[in-house]
């Protein structure tokens, strides 16, 4: 009996070191030590619910985008086209409503389906050409953008306020719609990579394409999924920002790629593939705007964002590859 309480109590600790030694877990605690130290430097300001709540919605599109493209990284593919596909849906979009008169309904359909047809035929393109997704979607970033200017003539198209304006506009007592739609995608996302059999394939595939096709896994069928779902959410942040700007914008999404791969990495998705979690991407997305709040309210120029985000990028990498290295001798 005393033997089996030691034990457990070494398998208890144990698991409590591997808890604390995920990615994810780690950058939270980063999180949360830069939340208390900001409380500190700045308790007018930086505590408040206004702007805990301006923090959550900042951060919304791009923790929406990262848990697409956190399925497609573990996969060991990548999706630059991510942003201008925001802006092609949205252009569709605002184009059919004003045009055709068309109702907010088929609004919506046209914006959700243009962003998941886009993102599956990236897909295609990569698994049946064996193409890189980088070039590939190197290319789909510039057909969507210039799509996108092509209807709108490089202007942006007004949509008027209809009930779908909710999605980026409303609030439901003091929370943004947007932040309740972030928590719901994310929560999904969660769920669908961690008990479902097409969320447990990307991951077999990510580990092994070869491994996982000799275990009957459809591997194209898998990977096609992630982009197509990636795109899909570009869609989603598409109605969010007809919502909130009351348009349809080519410049919509610009540059949005970097943020969202910054958040997927940073919280804790290798880039090696088959590894991370979802939740992570929030932790990621919460990083990145807890330090642009920060950098507003200690006025530190602008410029310095994108540099401290590259260097955050690099070191998540790295430390990634560090991980890596050490695994086979653990």
């Amino acid at each position: 009996m005393g033997d089996n309480s030691i034990q457990t109590v070494r398998k208890e600790s144990y698991n409590w070191k591997k808890f604390f030694a995920k990615p994810e877990v780690s950058v939270l605690m980063g999180l949360i030590a830069m939340c208390v130290i900001m409380s500190i430097l700045k308790p007018q300001t930086f505590p408040t619910s206004m702007n805990i709540f301006n923090v959550l919605r900042h951060i919304s599109l791009t923790a929406i985008l990262a848990v697409g493209m956190g399925l497609v990284i573990i996969t060991r593919g990548i999706d630059l086209s991510v942003g201008s596909v925001i802006a092609l849906a949205s252009c569709l979009g605002a184009y059919v409503g004003r045009n055709f008169d068309a109702p907010p309904i088929v609004v919506l359909l046209v914006i959700l389906s243009s962003g998941t047809a886009f993102g599956m035929m990236n897909g295609i393109i990569i698994t049946k050409l064996r193409l890189p997704p980088f070039i590939v979607t190197l290319g789909g970033m510039s057909i969507a953008t210039g799509i996108a200017l092509l209807i709108t003539g490089g202007s942006p198209i007004s949509h008027p306020a209809t009930w779908i304006s909710v999605f980026g506009g409303g609030f439901i007592g003091r929370v943004p719609v947007t932040v309740l739609v972030m928590v719901a995608i994310v929560a999904a996302g969660y769920i669908f990579s961690k008990y479902t059999q097409t969320g447990r394939n990307i991951y077999a595939v990510g580990n092994s394409e070869k491994a996982a096709m000799f275990t009957g896994i459809n591997v194209d069928r898998t990977i096609i999924t992630t982009y197509a779902i990636t795109g899909f959410l570009a869609g989603v942040c598409a109605l969010i920002l007809i919502g909130q700007l009351n348009s349809g914008d080519p410049s919509f999404g610009s540059g949005h790629e970097l943020n969202v791969i910054a958040a997927a990495v940073i919280g804790g998705i290798s880039m090696g593939g088959g590894r991370g979690n979802i939740l992570g991407v929030v932790v990621g997305a919460g990083v990145m705007g807890v330090m642009r709040n920060a950098f507003v309210l200690l006025a530190v120029p602008g410029f310095l964002q994108t540099i401290a985000i590259g260097v955050i990028i690099v070191l998540a990498v790295a430390i990634d590859s560090i991980r890596k290295m050490r695994r086979p001798s653990i």
